[in-house]
């Protein structure tokens, strides 16, 4: 199967470029199922029913959160009508779930959401649940398992490569917004700390560059904003995966002045 995988949406800017470009980049790299984060695809905070139902319009066959997942109170009831993840390991209880098992052509796909610990949300052991959750899955016969990973510290994102290189077929990074460059498939695992965003990239992080430069200055904190106008971006990889491997994978940057940069992931050898 070759499925492909969008980081954080932040707000109108990233959703243009996926109405704009998505459906096309599926039918030239003949993807088979797209992953997206929504956590900041509403104004840059949470998800919204009317952006839920746009972004699934534009291709996307599953979404997965993060800290900001409860940002909006639409949320809760899209968790039973809609493909929506929150990070697998909100303490037992919270509503949702962070995994599930797809279809994918005569294939399955398992997709997991993980939150970090350093600067987020109380949440259970990330490590351990994902431990707990690929297990199960692989007494189920599961072998295809995509991880987000949703966490502010690239250790944190590197440990759990170390830990489940080999176990799972990819692990991507989100939240940052700052694309790294460490695209790399080891022991048939892709791993990139950070995807980075689908939205503006001229300010910071995809938010209007006024408030954080405030904040720097001043230490006074203030209201992010997405501009009105900027100049975009959609990042997204794209991974072949079979019996539970991750053989080939590259990065597409589509830029909204045209230009396209793709970039392959090397693959450590044994």
């Amino acid at each position: 199967m070759r499925i492909a995988f969008i980081g954080d949406i932040v707000g109108s800017p990233g959703r243009d470029m996926l109405k704009k470009y998505l459906q096309e980049i599926k039918e030239k790299e003949s993807i088979d199922f797209v992953i997206a984060n929504y956590e900041n695809a509403s104004h840059g905070f949470g998800l919204t029913l009317k952006n839920c139902n746009e972004l699934f319009s534009y291709g996307i066959d599953v979404m997965s959160g993060g800290n900001h997942t409860w940002d909006k109170k639409d949320i809760l009831p899209l968790f039973d009508s809609h493909e929506i993840l929150r990070p697998h390991n909100y303490p037992e209880g919270v509503p949702g779930t962070g995994c599930k098992v797809y279809a994918v052509g005569s294939e399955k796909l398992a997709v997991l959401n993980l939150m970090g610990h350093y600067s987020m949300p109380y949440c259970d052991n990330a490590f351990r649940c994902a431990e707990t959750t690929v297990e199960e899955l692989h007494k189920e016969g599961i072998k295809n398992i995509f991880v987000d990973f949703h966490a502010e510290a690239t250790s944190e994102k590197r440990g759990m490569m170390m830990l489940m290189q080999g176990e799972v077929s990819a692990i991507i990074g989100t939240h940052t917004h700052v694309s790294t460059d460490d695209f790399q498939i080891a022991n048939g695992t892709a791993y990139m700390s950070d995807m980075g965003l689908s939205g503006c990239r001229d300010n910071v992080i995809g938010m209007d560059a006024k408030v954080p430069l405030k904040q720097f200055l001043t230490g006074l904190k203030g209201h992010f904003d997405i501009p009105k106008k900027c100049k975009k971006i959609l990042q997204m990889a794209v991974l072949d995966i079979a019996d539970g491997k991750c053989s080939a994978a590259f990065k597409i940057k589509q830029f909204d002045d045209g230009r396209v940069i793709k970039t392959e992931a090397w693959i450590e050898e044994d």
